[in-house]
């Protein structure tokens, strides 16, 4: 009885097995040929002629593009653009962003926000240093960034656009970095022109968009790091520097094909592009640095948006936002207002005159906008949140949420860390240089901290939560 039950059971597995091996033999076969159509397909492509224009290898014919310009850029760029990552990172961390939800601009970065730290208060003009780097260098970087694609561009006008699998991904990785860069340096110039075309926060696209460009911008470097190398050591820059036009010759063939097959006459010297290139970015560090040194040189930063202090006297420096252009209106910040602070305990509210009548201190602080431009030392002197912390009955406070009579718009509530307001030196303002606040310096209250981004230390403040 178990054989007679055993013998169909037997047929069914013989017979399943049996059509398994023909579909697969079926589906060996379709492939083999799919694969074979696939490279009968890809030869006749790579025996067509490539389109007319900048795909044809004799279009490029300039006699100074070869190896050795593009590694020179390339070394500039290698060493610049680590630095201008690290200081964007750095600038990210000031913002506070995994401190509070109403401080964080990219709410989704999940692993991306691994070195994340306390930003500290000390040295009192960090967020000055690292953020005036961080602008200056990427404005200075992009003549040498041009240079870059200049010297680079047959590449991207290689036919066939993909020859392998491994062609095709250092083709893609090609992309990603000519794409990064171009995307993080121009939405990073027009934010410092607070020009905001951008279709989002320009937070959230110029922190991912680095972290696309540095993963694209590393993967290069790997690949491309011997050949770099080899084609500086092929030629001296001294004897580069001398080479007049008339022995200006064009290097020997390379095997990325950046040497034209047929050279035109030269019309002008590598000196002379290395010399263009870097009196451009000499030109834009003039132009652009006085914003973040301050002194006399503000006056050459012509193309700082803030490179002009608005007006004379106490309050005679710069500002981001005014009153009038956030909707404060004298109504908000008149005899009616008043400071609510909130901790442990039942809320406290004061007049500005009862804040005046306070023990004051003072400190001498600048402020810094990821703008890239800075004021020098302004003296300010008001309450220390420290005392003010105590005064809410959490003497110790982790944090405190600091929220404007501005209604609406990025940065009118934000919140502090609590070393930031334990610092002795963070203070809630209520006179600078000796004078009344202004209006659009924060009149009747104003945050300022040591070494905190200028849009943190919030004007027109009404309230105070202070938090364990």
């Amino acid at each position: 009885m178990g054989a007679a039950i055993g013998l169909p059971a037997a047929r069914t597995a013989a017979h399943i097995r049996a059509v398994t091996v023909r579909v697969t033999a079926i589906v060996a076969v379709l492939a083999t040929g799919a694969a074979a159509r696939a490279r009968v397909v890809a030869r006749r492509i790579g025996q067509m002629p490539p389109p007319p224009g900048p795909f044809r290898p004799g279009f490029w014919r300039s006699p100074i593009r070869g190896p050795w310009l593009t590694s020179v850029f390339g070394l500039v760029l290698l060493i610049g653009i680590p630095l201008l990552f690290v200081t964007g990172a750095l600038s990210y961390a000031a913002y506070n962003p995994g401190l509070d939800p109403v401080n964080d601009q990219t709410p989704d970065k999940g692993v991306l926000g691994f070195y994340l730290f306390d930003w500290p208060t000390r040295p009192y003009w960090l967020y000055r240093l690292t953020q005036g780097v961080h602008v200056t260098l990427g404005v200075v970087l992009v003549p040498v960034l041009l240079g870059k694609l200049w010297s680079v561009i047959p590449k991207l006008f290689e036919w066939l656009p993909a020859r392998s699998l491994a062609h095709a991904l250092e083709r893609l990785s090609l992309l990603m970095l000519v794409g990064g860069a171009i995307f993080q340096f121009v939405t990073g110039i027009l934010n410092i022109q607070i020009y905001y075309v951008f279709p989002g926060s320009f937070y959230t696209l110029h922190f991912y968009g680095a972290w696309v460009f540095i993963a694209a911008f590393v993967l290069h470097v790997c690949l491309r790091f011997g050949r770099m190398t080899r084609a500086l050591r092929s030629r001296r820059l001294a004897a580069e520097l001398r080479t007049d036009l008339a022995h200006t010759r064009s290097e020997p063939p390379d095997p990325d094909h950046l040497v034209p097959t047929g050279p035109a006459a030269p019309t002008m010297t590598r000196r002379g592009a290395l010399g263009l290139v870097g009196a451009g970015s000499m030109l834009l560090l003039m132009v652009t640095a006085g914003q973040s040194i301050g002194g006399w040189l503000r006056n050459t930063a012509l193309l700082a948006p803030h490179n002009r202090d608005p007006g004379d006297g106490p309050n005679g420096f710069q500002i981001n936002k005014t009153a009038a252009s956030v909707g404060v209106t004298p109504a908000l910040i008149g005899p009616n207002w008043r400071l609510e602070i909130h901790g442990h305990g039942p809320p406290l509210t004061f007049t500005r005159e009862q804040l005046l009548v306070m023990r004051q201190h003072a400190a001498d602080l600048p402020i810094a906008c990821v703008e890239g431009w800075s004021t020098g030392n302004q003296h300010w002197s008001g309450l220390r949140l420290a005392d003010l912390a105590a005064m809410s009955g959490l003497p110790r406070a982790g944090s405190v949420l600091v929220e404007s009579v501005q209604s609406s718009g990025p940065f009118s509530t934000v919140a502090l860390r609590g070393n930031q307001v334990a610092d002795p030196r963070s203070l809630l303002a209520l006179h600078v240089n000796g004078a009344d606040l202004s209006v659009d310096h924060g009149f009747p209250a104003r945050i300022i901290v040591p070494a905190n981004p200028g849009v943190n230390n919030t004007k027109w403040v009404r309230r105070l939560t202070f938090r364990a």
